[in-house]
């Protein structure tokens, strides 16, 4: 993908459109406590966003777009890379100031599935593997975890996903696990199942190690992908759930649309989150 700064520089202003759409319609729910107003919610990426842009453009836009938390997924940091190479790139993003907080989707099927991608995120530095490892594999995970320190956040992927579709599912299948192994709720997937995304962060808050946020046009399962703010889902009413929980993780961007041009879309959708917390 090519990047030309004419180019960037001419999206980087997209972000105050989307202000009059349906997904505004309880921006009050932020403005009128002061106390939720006082919590500041760290916004970051998810890098599958931007897929088919290389690391170096990556970096690039995340450091114009003021985007400092990532959590990368192997077309920038890849799992097949030696331990000098993964050192090397985490020392590259850090030096530009990005955090590497986590890596994936990272999915396991296999006890060596989960020998890999373990040791792959200890040689990264990173801390966390957001993942969606097989039931039968958890007792595993619970060991890779403690033996290494690295936290496991495991992704809800909606209707067609037959291991851990919602919330709720991965929530009953931790209870009693290591403190380390929590969720990463995606709300565009929970979205799709109908439910509620905001009533949903709040009521598994205690094991909410990271949110993916993004929007899509209507309940139903094959729902489309959009800019945040074009869809239906209410992306205000998240924000103050993750306000009243005082929830101090990283909501990731994570646009999929258009993965050719995603910079025009991620920078909207980027002014709009900005332009809601602002008001």
């Amino acid at each position: 993908m090519a990047l030309t700064r004419k180019n960037f520089i001419k999206t980087s202003g997209l972000g105050v459109l989307a202000l009059g759409t349906s997904s505004f319609k309880s921006v009050q729910n932020i403005t009128n406590d002061a106390n939720l107003n006082d919590h500041k919610l760290n916004i970051g990426l998810a890098s599958y966003t931007l897929r088919k842009y290389s690391l170096d453009e990556l970096i690039d836009i995340t450091e114009r777009l003021g985007l400092k938390d990532v959590a990368f997924k192997s077309f920038h940091l890849p799992y097949e890379a030696s331990k000098k190479e993964l050192t090397y790139i985490h020392e590259k993003v850090t030096a530009r100031g990005l955090n590497p907080y986590g890596g994936g989707v990272i999915y396991m099927k296999s006890e060596q599935d989960v020998e890999t991608y373990f040791t792959y995120a200890h040689n990264a530095g990173l801390p966390m593997i957001i993942g969606a490892p097989k039931h039968n594999l958890l007792p595993l995970v619970e060991q890779k975890v403690k033996e290494t320190n690295v936290k496991l956040a495991i992704h809800n992927h909606g209707p067609e996903d037959k291991i851990f579709p919602s919330p709720k599912s991965v929530y009953d299948n931790i209870k009693g696990l290591d403190d380390r192994i929590g969720l990463c709720i995606d709300v565009g997937h929970t979205f799709r199942l109908g439910l509620n995304p905001a009533a949903e962060l709040i009521k598994y808050q205690d094991k909410l190690f990271d949110v993916h946020i993004k929007d899509i046009d209507a309940p139903v399962a094959d729902g489309e992908k959009t800019v945040l703010g074009h869809g239906k889902i209410d992306i205000p009413s998240i924000l103050s759930a993750l306000k009243k929980i005082k929830y101090a993780g990283i909501v990731a961007i994570e646009y999929e649309k258009d993965a050719n041009h995603a910079i025009y879309g991620l920078s909207e959708s980027v002014g709009y989150i900005r332009g809601v917390l602002k008001m």
